[in-house]
């Protein structure tokens, strides 16, 4: 069928937002397009991946580095996680979030992966797990998803799985998903809930958004194919383990929140995995945000405190607080 083409056009700041929200949305993108390296090119990968590493430290070290809390790194079977306990909860308190960092499978490792632990931590007001998972180039698939079934398999042997959530943003949505239908196809209990920011749920790149949003998304100004092409490894990138879009929902999965934004590129990734789990009768719920590129307006706006609000009721929803 023969695409529609449209005249080049300019998209303007909407007024809809509040006013921190257009000007977040007026910066424009926040990163150009790059040429990734080749898949068998590792060295160019490393060097890339510390590049953007080094970037995302900036941007967001400050921020977090202050939060209240306290951190013990663990070693759980041989996976590092960081444990990053708010200092208000009571240690006898066994509830855990299980957060797993985004960063298209590639990135967000090490201190990192500690960082945006504490976030999640200062924004649900809960213990964290952060799961520092093995990544491409080194550790393709299904390595990084091998070491989330094995932090959570850890995190219950010590506790009931109903007092885990499992939550990611991204490439972390993806392997949270994952994870979750790994422990049920293994037998494992399942999750009190999953939480899934705009997950990066169809590595074959289907959805609309995939071209509707390219170039509208701040922070994802292009296809991220080769990255999952280099984590896939060479394995099928339709299978639900790569792309939980694709699961069978009915066989169970965990009441779940998802949330992404109206200029997100994972818009239909977000709400398409919406779509199959209601369809599959799990109770799921689908937040929005007007204007909103992938993360957000990246904290800077009342948008991200109201959805961080909406997530964390949803959380205590779920643990009965």
């Amino acid at each position: 069928m023969e695409p529609i083409r449209l005249p080049a056009r300019e998209i303007p700041v909407p007024t809809s937002v509040s006013e921190p929200a257009q000007s977040m949305v007026g910066l424009g993108p926040l990163r150009q397009p790059h040429q990734f390296p080749a898949p068998d090119d590792l060295a160019g990968w490393r060097a890339l991946v510390t590049a953007e590493d080094e970037a995302m430290l900036s941007l967001i070290g400050d921020r977090v580095s202050q939060r209240d809390v306290d951190v013990r790194e663990l070693d759980t079977a041989g996976v590092r996680v960081f444990e990053i306990t708010p200092r208000h909860v009571a240690a006898s308190d066994p509830r855990v979030y299980l957060d797993i960092h985004g960063g298209g499978f590639v990135q967000g490792g090490g201190e990192l992966c500690r960082l945006m632990g504490v976030g999640s931590a200062g924004r649900w007001g809960r213990r964290v797990w952060a799961v520092d998972y093995r990544m491409p180039p080194d550790h393709p698939y299904p390595a990084p998803l091998d070491d989330c079934v094995t932090a959570y398999q850890a995190l219950i042997a010590g506790r009931s799985a109903a007092s885990v959530i499992v939550g990611g943003v991204s490439a972390g949505g993806n392997l949270a998903a994952a994870l979750i239908l790994r422990a049920r196809d293994e037998g494992l209990p399942l999750p009190a809930a999953a939480v899934l920011m705009t997950p990066e749920a169809d590595l074959t790149e289907s959805g609309d958004s995939f071209r509707t949003n390219l170039g509208l998304d701040p922070l994802l100004p292009q296809s991220l194919l080769p990255g999952s092409l280099l984590y896939a490894n060479g394995a099928d990138l339709a299978d639900p383990y790569l792309s939980p879009l694709f699961a069978d929902f009915s066989a169970g999965f965990p009441p779940t929140v998802l949330s992404t934004g109206t200029r997100d590129l994972f818009l239909s990734n977000t709400v398409l995995l919406h779509r199959a789990l209601r369809t599959a009768g799990v109770a799921a719920e689908l937040h929005v945000l007007e204007a909103a590129g992938h993360g957000g307006f990246l904290g800077m706006a009342p948008e991200d405190r109201e959805l961080d609000r909406e997530i964390r009721a949803f959380i205590d929803r779920q643990w009965g607080a």
